[in-house]
Parts: structure tokens; C-alpha cells; sequence
């Protein structure tokens, strides 16, 4: 397992903002983006990248998560020393994205904690105690 920072969605949103290579992958499943909606970076100049880590609603794990994330850095020039926000919804799935990356040779992946919608409350919901969402950044619903 490699090391691989965690950071606040704050913190995520100032390194993106600071640095125009950086990335925020989104890991989350089709159904998760669709309704319940993306983080907005596009006021940056730049979109998310999104590609499933696992599928719904088997959650199978996507064997090909690697060679398209590769492919996608890639293709924008991305350097395997550019910050790399992985971002899920609770920051589990991510945390696992951004450590199989940096097994990779990614040396700047970064977890964002509480993740999208954050961390379950004491009644079992989420968007009350962290999170993109909760930390009022940008974001889109279709």
C-alpha cells in the first residue's frame, strides 16, 4: 500500500485552484453522478474526471479503472507529479482509488475526506457533518 495524503474539501478546492494540472477524479458510480450530482470545477476552467471505480449495482470492482485514468491523464499531459484529488462519496472507494494510483507511480494523490456528501450523522444521514457538498463548494445535478 502506498502513502496518500487526505486533504478537506477546502483544501482540494485551493489546490486546484493554485495549481491548473491538478485533478479531482470522481470515482463514484454513473447512478451517483447522474442523481445525485458532481463536484463543479468548470468556475476553475477545467472538468472532473470521472471514471466508475466500481459499477452499480453489483459494485464490482472496474478492472479497467487504471489504464482509464492513465489514458484520460494522459491525453491532458498530466505529469505523475500533479496533485491528484481522488473524491467518492464518503471517501472509502477513493481512498482506494488514489492508493492503487500511486502504486502506479502517481506521487501527489490526495484523498478528499468526508468525500461528497460526506460522513453518516448520528441518524444515519449524510450532508450534515463533512463533505463537498456540506462545505458549500460547487457542484451540478442533472
Amino acid at each position: 500500500m502506498h502513502a496518500v495524503g487526505e486533504v478537506s474539501p477546502a483544501e482540494a478546492w485551493e489546490m486546484l485552484k493554485s495549481d491548473p494540472k491538478a485533478q479531482l477524479v470522481d470515482v463514484r458510480t454513473t447512478a451517483e453522478w447522474t442523481f445525485v450530482g458532481v463536484p463543479d470545477i468548470r468556475p476553475l476552467g477545467r472538468r472532473v474526471v470521472t471514471i466508475e471505480w466500481s459499477a452499480f449495482p453489483s459494485m464490482t470492482r472496474n478492472a479497467e479503472f487504471e489504464t482509464q485514468l492513465g489514458a484520460t491523464l494522459k491525453a491532458q499531459d498530466v505529469a505523475v507529479d500533479t496533485p491528484i484529488v481522488f473524491i467518492c462519496r464518503s471517501g472509502a472507494r477513493s481512498m482506494s482509488a488514489a492508493q492503487t494510483m500511486a502504486a502506479r507511480g502517481f506521487s501527489r494523490c490526495f484523498n478528499l475526506a468526508g468525500g461528497f456528501e460526506g460522513d453518516l450523522d448520528g441518524e444515519k444521514h449524510r450532508g450534515e457533518r463533512n463533505g463537498w457538498k456540506r462545505d458549500g463548494l460547487p457542484w451540478t445535478q442533472t
